[in-house]
């Protein structure tokens, strides 16, 4: 026999699920609705994992949720599972989008198909579209900043103004490497990597 579950979802403990519950409650009986306090970031939640997994949904059932965004907040992630309800025959009603709770006579399945169908496509829309916009603010903002003249990466430690007077000491032998170090205030990757930068230019110029 065909069940229906609620799903309802807030991001912290500190947020209440009632409003979300009573809206599922019309459709949905209480001992039937699952909840998470979890943020919609990833798809690891206890409630929603069960729900999918071999006590939980399966063909024939019905999902209730009040927006898309209870699912994920990752467009992608929503595709991705829109998809999963579709292949093990489940269906999805969300009740901010009311074409999805239409109901259709037997036989006619393939409206609710063509609706959940329509839906991916847009997701899948929406997420690249999304992708495209972050990468090209990305690489906007890296070319801004070249523009400005502003390094990019770890941030370059200056030569301090006593290198050579420290170098020469050590380059005799008079102190140890760590010593160098100590009194450049320097780590040890950074010394040598100075090291080596003050002797190619040095034997360039000579």
């Amino acid at each position: 026999m065909a069940r229906i579950f609620g799903y309802a979802r807030v991001s912290s403990r500190e947020q209440n699920l009632d409003r979300q519950i009573m809206a599922l409650k019309q459709y949905v009986n209480e001992e039937n609705i699952l909840t998470d306090k979890s943020s919609g970031k990833d798809l690891e939640r206890p409630a929603y994992q069960a729900l999918k997994g071999a006590l939980g949904l399966r063909e024939g059932d019905t999902l209730v949720i009040t927006s898309l965004d209870r699912l994920s907040r990752n467009k992608t992630d929503i595709k991705n599972e829109l998809q999963w309800f579709q292949q093990k025959k489940v269906r999805l009603k969300i009740l901010d989008l009311p074409t999805s709770l239409i109901e259709v006579p037997d036989g006619q399945q393939w409206i609710i198909d063509m609706i959940q169908n329509i839906l991916i496509e847009v997701l899948a829309s929406i997420a690249e579209q999304e992708r495209l916009t972050i990468r090209k603010r990305q690489q906007e903002g890296i070319r801004a900043a070249k523009a400005k003249g502003k390094h990019l990466g770890r941030p370059r430690v200056r030569m301090p103004d006593n290198f050579f007077e420290v170098y020469s000491r050590w380059k005799r032998k008079d102190i140890t490497a760590v010593q160098a170090m100590r009194e450049l205030e320097l780590s040890g990757s950074t010394f040598y990597r100075m090291v080596q930068k003050f002797e190619n230019a040095d034997s360039k110029s000579q």
